[in-house]
């Protein structure tokens, strides 16, 4: 009697490397689950274990570009002894060399809509875990201060680094230079700004900038 062999069971990143690799090698997103399912050998199933739609996996995905620079953060042991714009550089470093990995894919899923706002749609998640990152460097930051007015404002922190990030990531998809240096230029330039910014600026101000970054970076 032949033993039956057991079928390996499909992953939530086995599904993501799938359609990863569907989307370049078809230069357009899957037009129903059924075909992407029936072209990659997959049970509807199995897709719908994880995700409910391929709007869902776009997002994850991205959520996935975060989970992993963050795990690799943790991995560093001289992170947790850097200061707070240590930390925010060295995130934002790690995560565009995350991009750079994933580079076909990513240009592709920003500019697959001719609408802006319709691509940036898929970065709702990612945005949360930004804006969470910064706000935890910020609450930080508040323990070390005692007077309520020399304290930062966390939500608009956070915000401000949210933008910074749309403005790095649309620098790094014009970006020509080799190895990118000029991404990493201006993501140290950046940072640096933002930071004294902060530490310098009126909170009407820095609203300002940020209406400015988003407004020279997605116009």
């Amino acid at each position: 009697m032949v033993a039956k062999t057991k079928t390996k069971r499909v992953t939530e990143d086995d599904i993501i490397e799938m359609y990863m690799d569907y989307v370049l090698e078809h230069e357009s997103v899957p037009k129903s689950i059924y075909k992407f399912c029936k072209e990659n050998k997959v049970p509807e199933a199995d897709f719908y274990a994880f995700f409910g739609s391929v709007e869902s996996l776009q997002k994850e995905i991205w959520n996935k570009f975060y989970t992993n620079t963050e795990a690799l953060l943790n991995k560093n042991k001289e992170y947790e002894g850097f200061s707070n714009k240590e930390k925010m550089l060295t995130f934002f470093y790690t995560f565009f060399e995350m991009l750079t990995l994933n580079r076909s894919y990513v240009l592709f899923s920003l500019k697959q809509n001719s609408s802006t706002l319709k691509n940036l749609e898929q970065l709702k998640g990612l945005r949360k875990h930004i804006k969470g990152f910064a706000t935890g460097l910020i609450n930080d930051a508040n323990t070390e201060k005692n007077l309520k007015i020399t304290k930062y404002n966390p939500q608009l922190f956070s915000e401000g680094a949210w933008l910074q990030f749309l403005f790095v990531l649309k620098f790094w998809m014009d970006d020509n230079s080799a190895g990118f240096e000029k991404t990493d230029m201006a993501i140290e330039k950046s940072i640096n700004t933002i930071f004294d910014i902060f530490d310098n600026t009126p909170l009407d101000n820095i609203i300002d900038f940020g209406k400015f970054l988003y407004k020279e970076t997605f116009a």
